[in-house]
């Protein structure tokens, strides 16, 4: 069956019910309002600051040389022998250094618009006063959601864009950064010898500063998962695994046990022998529905594909 993202809100049901709507967990929505008040955009409070001595440094990277962030290439060298997991890659990047990419945006000023001047064109000649913004960049991933590129290392982004202004951010300042964006994904390195996603509950996370467990490895998941199917007595048995888009490929043709861009949750369901097709689309989709009023499915499972199976007699 095709995957779908998850925690998105279903159309209504026969009697009219939909799931609620998803918000944003606390810390991110407490970090996101006291956006520019009184501390900068590293979090430090402007109270007290002094600019003398060696308070005087602009960021905690003055003497950064734009390499990749050790603990995460080591990381990323367990992950690709098997000695690592995705959990471990997440929780390398919550103290690492990332680049984020800033794009100049020519743009006109025209009684206040700030609208692209490809959008105020007129006849051949174009009215207003140019002017350039400096924009985070998104990206459209495959399945339609917004994603953002990070880089770890300063080459790999001039390598991806040579005029992008790399800024030098800590990874979970850059996740909190997605989220106010809209985006759900983080693409680390895309373009590069090996492009890792970090999928949405991930970047919540670890613009949360929380530790992170993979869907397919969190048991508290699978259990609840399996509450929703004892709802259908004709789902004799539920088992979740690593999805099909859970892997990842490096350049020199190496698979990558993570870093895929999804489905990272597979749902085995294991139906009784008899039923027949508008049974099991109707145990299906009453199996997405609750799933999707799950607040723990909502907030830790980003997308999955249902597999169907023969219950053993």
């Amino acid at each position: 069956m095709e995957h779908q993202p998850a925690g998105t809100n279903p159309t209504p049901d026969a009697g009219g019910n939909t799931a609620p709507q998803r918000h944003l967990p606390g810390h991110i929505a407490a970090a996101l309002a006291g956006a520019g008040g009184a501390a900068d955009s590293a979090g430090q409070p402007w109270a007290g600051r002094s600019l003398a001595g060696d308070d005087a440094r602009i960021h905690n990277f003055d003497n950064d040389d734009g390499a990749a962030d050790a603990g995460y290439l080591a990381a990323l060298a367990r992950l690709a022998t098997g000695d690592g997991d995705e959990a471990a890659v997440i929780a390398s990047l919550a103290t690492a250094r990332v680049f984020v990419p800033i794009l100049a945006r020519l743009a006109e000023e025209d009684e206040g618009s700030t609208r692209p001047a490809e959008d105020k064109l007129h006849g051949d000649r174009l009215h207003g006063d140019k002017q350039s913004d400096m924009a985070l960049v998104t990206l459209k991933a495959p399945d339609g959601r917004t994603a953002m590129p990070v880089f770890t290392s300063a080459a790999a982004l001039r390598t991806w864009h040579p005029e992008a202004r790399p800024v030098a951010v800590y990874a979970a300042r850059a996740a909190l950064s997605a989220v106010a964006e809209g985006a759900e994904l983080l693409v680390l390195d895309p373009g590069s010898d090996l492009t890792y996603v970090v999928r949405r509950p991930a970047v919540w996370a670890l613009a949360q500063q929380q530790p992170w467990t993979p869907s397919y490895a969190d048991p508290e998941l699978a259990r609840s998962i399996g509450a929703a199917a004892a709802g259908f007595p004709e789902v004799r048995r539920v088992e979740i695994h690593p999805g099909g888009g859970v892997a990842s490929a490096a350049a020199d043709g190496r698979q990558l046990p993570g870093g895929g861009a999804g489905p990272e949750l597979r749902v085995v369901l294991y139906l009784e022998d008899g039923l027949d097709a508008a049974e099991v689309r109707s145990i299906v989709a009453g199996l997405n529905t609750a799933w999707a009023r799950n607040e723990l499915f909502a907030e830790r499972v980003d997308s999955i594909e249902v597999k169907l199976q023969r219950a053993a007699p």
